[in-house]
């Protein structure tokens, strides 16, 4: 007989069944899994976006970050805000340029919204923000890190992310709920991290970074959209969670892995950190480095994985 604790948790998840969602962006590859995910559980979802696509079967409104203008309407009716809306973190090197692009992407939207939301009335409840591990440096060792965790003070990447979740802590002053998902290296078939890495796999030309022992905590799509949809759902969910699968590799069981879920084998010698310092510049650092992190926060507030093991997601995905 389930105990009184689930029974409060369903009624509250029943109760927020229904919301109507704001994505900001929303077509980027986790937006889009995450708004198809959101319709089938019975919420509504809009997103925000800098200009509208055509071919989204999703109402799509406009900011411009630069101006600080959002289309009036926008938050009519909106419950919940996803902000996942940020540059690429990997598409480019990092200039000093693109560094700020980086950062602007992320927290200047964020502060747009809170703006926007302070003064006027809305039925916003809960703001839930990305975020990312790398809020913990760009190499933690084999320690196993928690939320407790203390954030990294010097690398770029633990810098930003703090930057970024404090502006998501902000909207708790408007009475807002405010939850914050430290995402890992996700896993879709659709792109990141695994279209960079699969043309290689598949030619038998996988190769570890670095030392290849640096742990790498990943999590598959379909979870991390779940995660997502609890977060909005279950209103005792607050502050900031680990987003990544119960068991982190390392990068040289990560690659052999996926070698053998392709069919081709692993042989190379590791690709030496000098040879990715000059391929990445700065963004070497985190490449060849690693944190091993934990997701028990997030299975004690009531998540339950449905890919824990590497080898079962990549087969799924593959």
């Amino acid at each position: 007989m389930p105990s009184g604790k689930t029974l409060s948790l369903n009624f509250v998840y029943i109760l927020a069944m229904g919301s109507k969602v704001l994505i900001t962006g929303g077509s980027g590859l986790i937006g889009m899994a995450l708004s198809k995910r959101l319709e089938e559980n019975s919420h509504e979802v809009v997103h925000l976006s800098r200009m509208k696509k055509a071919g989204l079967p999703y109402t799509t409104f406009i900011w411009d970050i630069d101006k600080d203008f959002i289309e009036e309407g926008t938050f009519d009716g909106v419950n919940a805000v996803i902000h996942l809306a940020g540059a690429n973190i990997a598409e480019k090197r990092w200039t000093a340029k693109r560094k700020k692009e980086l950062a602007d992407s992320r927290i200047m939207g964020a502060r747009l919204i809170y703006d926007h939301l302070s003064s006027r009335r809305h039925e916003v409840k809960a703001f839930i923000s990305a975020s990312a591990i790398g809020i913990y440096g760009y190499d933690t060792g084999d320690e196993l890190i928690t939320e407790d965790h203390p954030a990294d003070s010097h690398d770029f990447l633990a810098i930003l992310t703090r930057q970024w979740e404090a502006t998501a802590d902000a909207f708790s002053e408007l009475k807002i709920r405010v939850v914050k998902l430290r995402i890992g290296l996700v896993l879709s078939k659709e792109g990141g991290l695994l279209k960079k890495l699969l043309p290689f796999a598949r030619l038998g030309l996988s190769s570890a970074f670095g030392t290849g022992r640096q742990f790498m905590s990943w999590i598959h799509i379909d979870d991390l959209t779940e995660m997502f949809v609890m977060t909005v759902s279950d209103e005792t969910v607050t502050g900031a969670y680990n987003a990544v699968a119960p068991n982190p590799v390392t990068n040289r069981e990560f690659l052999k892995i996926l070698a053998r879920t392709t069919g081709m084998p692993y042989f190379l010698p590791n690709t030496p950190k000098v040879a990715l310092r000059l391929m990445l510049g700065e963004m070497a650092e985190a490449v060849a480095g690693g944190n091993r992190v934990s997701c028990r926060k997030i299975i004690e507030a009531g998540f339950r994985f449905k890919y824990k093991n590497l080898e079962d997601a990549l087969k799924d995905l593959l």
